[in-house]
């Protein structure tokens, strides 16, 4: 079983495919199951559509490279996604404190 610090570390990715379209769905690990609310904005970072796969920084951009659509949520998930090119820092956004990020490939 991992330790904390180990969760900390890894990012939970799971995959979502309909109509041609492949979902890449990530987060923070330590940030699955959460509810974050931010005045009336309430987000669940749910285990339904984000829990999956618990893979490191390469599992998580092997995922990736795969998808038509990437959903994006937690510092660290989205700051590898920049730093990697995936994500434009222009396109990051804050919601309920964390970075979120949303990628469209045509």
């Amino acid at each position: 079983m991992a330790d904390a610090q180990d969760k900390v570390n890894m990012f939970s990715v799971k995959i979502h495919k309909s109509r041609g379209e492949t979902l890449i769905a990530c987060c923070d690990a330590d940030i699955l199951g959460k509810r974050l609310t931010d005045g009336e904005l309430d987000i669940h970072v749910s285990e339904g559509f984000y829990g999956g796969d618990k893979v490191d920084e390469e599992g998580m951009m092997r995922f990736l490279s795969e998808a038509t659509v990437a959903n994006i949520i937690g510092e660290r998930a989205v700051e590898a996604a920049v730093r990697r090119g995936i994500v434009e820092p222009s396109g990051v956004i804050e919601v309920c404190g964390l970075k979120h990020a949303q990628v469209f490939r045509v």
